[in-house]
């Protein structure tokens, strides 16, 4: 699959969902923080999805 499909699949789930609002919040918020500083689009909006969907990175299991 190609960025702008993966692009377009998350836009269409934030607007189907009718999570717009909290998605741009969330980008607006990271857009602010270092740690995302260099961050691709795509990684970005993926990022920002998960964490409006209820992910925490912080309790999420540790790669080994």
């Amino acid at each position: 699959m190609s960025l702008e499909d993966d692009l377009m699949n998350m836009y269409n789930e934030v607007r189907n969902k009718g999570l717009q609002e909290k998605f741009d919040k969330q980008i607006a918020k990271m857009l602010k923080q270092d740690k995302h500083k260099h961050k691709t689009a795509n990684e970005r909006w993926d990022y920002a999805l998960k964490r409006i969907q209820g992910w925490n990175p912080n309790k999420s299991e540790k790669k080994l």
